[in-house]
C-alpha cells in the first residue's frame, strides 16, 4: 500500500509544473493516514534534496527499506540501509527526515549518499528498473 500511495503522490508531482506540483504533492499527501504521510513527505524530501543538491544525480525514486527496516517515531524516520535510483542506477543512501506534527512540513532533513548498488544486487534488494 505504501508503493502504491507513493507513486500516486509522486506521479502527481511529476506531472505538474514547480508551482502546481507544491499543490498536486499536498493534496496527495492530505488524503493519507499520518504514518503514510509521514513516511511520504519524508519519501519525497529525499528525492527533491538529492536532485537539487547535485547536479549528478536526478532521483525518481527511493525504497527507505532496502538494506535495513527504518525506525520509525512519531515525527521522524532514520532510514540507516535506504536506497535510490538516479538515471536507472541504484545507490545507498542513508537519511534522518523529521517533520512537523501533521507531516506536511520537513523541519530537518539529513542524509548521505553511498555507493552505487551493482545490477546483479537490484533483484536481492527489491530495487527494478
Amino acid at each position: 500500500m505504501r508503493t502504491l500511495c507513493f507513486a500516486v503522490v509522486i506521479g502527481l508531482a511529476a506531472a505538474s509544473s514547480a508551482n502546481a506540483m507544491d499543490n498536486a504533492l499536498r493534496a496527495g499527501l492530505l488524503k493519507l493516514d499520518p504514518q503514510t504521510r509521514l513516511e511520504q513527505r519524508c519519501d519525497a524530501e529525499v528525492l527533491d534534496r538529492i536532485t537539487h543538491d547535485n547536479r549528478d544525480y536526478k532521483a525518481d525514486r527511493v525504497v527507505a527499506y532496502a538494506f535495513a527496516t527504518p525506525e520509525m517515531h512519531q515525527d521522524s524516520i532514520r532510514s540507516p540501509g535506504a536506497a535510490f535510483r538516479s538515471r536507472g542506477e541504484w545507490y545507498r543512501l542513508k537519511f534522518k527526515c523529521h517533520t512537523a506534527p501533521d507531516h506536511m512540513k520537513v523541519i530537518d532533513f539529513r542524509y548521505r549518499i553511498g555507493a552505487q548498488i551493482p545490477k546483479d544486487e537490484w533483484s536481492k534488494y527489491n530495487l527494478y528498473d
